[in-house]
């Protein structure tokens, strides 16, 4: 028996993520190295799944495996395995619920990344992708790969397809970080969703793919000015601004202090901002300060946009 089959018990760490990046909405995200969820998962004997302690910030998580990410992800894996042996896991979550940082995805990632590790034959990334996926779906309705995939792959993802995702990490130029805020205010993923309209304006479409484009193409040729210019959402944030409030002062702060670009992250409250590593901690504090005066307390971290995905710990 090999070493790997021999491991009974591992643990795995997740990063948060930033979803839609506000150019791509359902396809583009990063991840955010400085928060995440940690899951350990060791087998039993029986098959299936049971979710044990659940520690951190986590609130009142469902202890059912289908009603919870982590236990989605890891039934779909022994669905498509059939290994033999059950999973027990315990999770530590370190990203708020409700929070725009992808913390539905991080724990289906860090579940099946660990469970990976007591395979006797290891899973391809993209397997454990659509595992997570199946995760996910359980905590918004539907699978969304924005959050799953930097959550896994790390870094900033492109990611076209579901049923057959194609994963595309985008480089990102030397010296951008990622300033994130966190406000302390939830919005459910749901409710963010079901105020989308669901047809879009020719004009709006053209706009948005067009700074799709010239978003992705400047990140490939280090053409900041191009980045600037694209870095705008026409068509999701102008219907989910007003979710969060001091919105525009606070993403006027940021442009202010030195943005590439601001907006929200995910479906909210948290938001981000794109900037020079020098220029960073100004947007940071210009951002903190206008949701301060909209009367909420925040945590902000600044992060490298060049990261590790989930691993084993």
């Amino acid at each position: 028996m090999s070493e790997r089959a021999a491991l009974t018990r591992a643990t795995a760490f997740a990063p948060a993520s930033v979803g839609n990046v506000a150019i791509g909405f359902d396809i583009l995200g990063f991840a955010v190295p400085s928060l995440g969820d940690r899951v350990t998962v060791s087998r039993r004997a029986l098959p299936g799944v049971e979710i044990g302690a659940v520690r951190g910030v986590a609130g009142d998580l469902p202890r059912e495996p289908r009603a919870n990410t982590a236990g989605r992800a890891l039934l779909a894996m022994q669905e498509a395995l059939a290994p033999g042996f059950g999973f027990t896991l315990e999770i530590d979550k370190g990203i708020p619920l409700a929070s725009g940082l992808g913390g539905s995805a991080s724990s289906a990632v860090a579940a099946v990344v660990a469970a990976n590790a007591l395979m006797a034959k290891p899973c391809t990334s993209l397997e454990l992708l659509k595992f997570a996926l199946a995760g996910e779906a359980t905590s918004g309705g539907d699978r969304h790969v924005d959050n799953v995939a930097p959550s896994l792959f790390g870094g900033l993802v492109l990611t076209v397809g579901i049923d057959n995702p194609r994963v595309k990490q985008i480089p990102v130029p030397d010296g951008i970080r990622a300033v994130i805020v966190h406000p302390h205010m939830a919005i459910a993923t749901s409710t963010a969703r079901a105020m989308l309209k669901g047809s879009v304006q020719l004009a709006d479409f053209v706009w948005a793919t067009a700074n799709l484009a010239g978003f992705i193409s400047g990140c490939y040729t280090n053409d900041l000015d191009m980045i600037r210019a694209s870095f705008e959402d026409v068509v999701i944030e102008p219907q989910r601004q007003a979710l969060i409030p001091g919105f525009q002062q606070v993403r006027g702060a940021a442009m202010q202090a030195g943005a590439l670009g601001c907006s929200i992250s995910g479906a909210g409250p948290s938001m981000f901002a794109w900037a020079n590593e020098q220029a960073a901690a100004a947007v940071a504090a210009g951002m903190r300060a206008e949701f301060q005066a909209a009367g909420l307390a925040t945590d902000s971290w600044i992060v490298n946009l060049e990261c590790a995905g989930a691993h084993l710990t």
